[in-house]
């Protein structure tokens, strides 16, 4: 006989469960943006994957070990990455002035086995399965997503100097 703590059997979702708790969490984020003031006249809320860089992303992520903010190099390039990392870096007071306390890794394995650069924040302690945490999730990832744009902003040229100029040598 196997015994499995309660914990584990209450924390199992089907696959269709989860896809429509996935679906529930976003739709609500999406009714909290709209709410916002600085939402009101924009037709487009966020950047997200739209930056015009190859590489270069802007994501959100709410999973069990909280919610995450992230600017994402994921050329297939190494060389690139690192290049993006390092006029980061060059930018880093910037970074610190709209986005402080944010984690840099130059090297982050996806779960899908693929390796990206990344800076981003996190709020640790919040779990998605909870929907009683949704309300915390929401503020943290508008306010958060709106200090990374400052950011992309202002470095914008920049990585898109680095992305252009960057010969395909191997």
């Amino acid at each position: 006989m196997i015994i499995v703590p309660l914990r584990k059997i209450l924390d199992m979702y089907t696959r269709e469960e989860m896809k429509e708790l996935k679906r529930d969490f976003w739709s609500g984020f999406d009714e909290f943006c709209a709410q916002l003031p600085r939402f009101k006249y924009r037709k487009k809320k966020w950047i997200l994957y739209n930056t015009k860089i190859k590489g270069v992303e802007m994501k959100f992520d709410a999973n069990r070990d909280g919610a995450f903010v992230i600017l994402e190099f994921n050329h297939s390039r190494e060389s690139k990455r690192k290049k993006m990392m390092e006029t980061m870096a060059n930018f880093k007071s910037i970074v610190d002035k709209h986005f402080p306390d944010s984690i840099w890794e130059e090297s982050h394995q996806k779960p899908c086995g693929k390796y990206v650069s990344r800076i981003y924040k996190q709020k640790s302690g919040i779990d998605l399965h909870r929907r009683s945490d949704w309300p915390e999730f929401y503020p943290f990832l508008s306010k958060e997503m709106s200090f990374l744009e400052k950011v992309f902003r202002d470095v914008r040229d920049f990585l898109e100097e680095d992305a252009n100029a960057l010969t395909d040598v191997i």
